[in-house]
């Protein structure tokens, strides 16, 4: 048994295991909630999560990530929900690194219909 490949091996699953916890977690958001007001340019439904590319009003395109694909269905939301072009209103959190226009969602609203990916995140003002 070679002791030293057994660390080394892991090490590597501790940090890729950390490294997903990131990604799929809130730390790489900011915790004060934020607004996006824009038209959705295309979506996507597969896994790990589902998301949106939004064009907001100064022409920034946004990477809005929703729940994984069981939750974001349970919210109402689905593929065929909306279509490019649609109008859409999201409430999430915006990614700690203000570089990237990388949001997660909490509530997106389309036509005046609320989808709650995260009800229990949501804050209202």
């Amino acid at each position: 048994m070679n002791v030293p490949r057994l660390v080394m091996a892991g090490l590597a699953l501790a940090l890729a295991g950390s490294a997903a916890l990131a990604h799929h977690g809130w730390s790489w958001a900011e915790g004060e909630q934020m607004t996006l007001e824009g038209r959705i340019q295309t979506i996507a439904m597969a896994p790990p999560h589902p998301m949106l590319q939004v064009a907001a009003a100064d022409g920034a395109l946004w990477q809005v990530d929703l729940g994984n694909p069981s939750q974001t269905e349970r919210s109402g939301f689905r593929g065929d929900t909306a279509k490019p072009g649609d109008p859409v209103t999201v409430l999430g959190n915006r990614s700690l690194d203000k570089a990237r226009t990388h949001m997660k969602a909490v509530r997106i609203t389309l036509a005046g219909r609320s989808y709650d990916l995260y009800p229990e995140r949501i804050r209202t003002p």
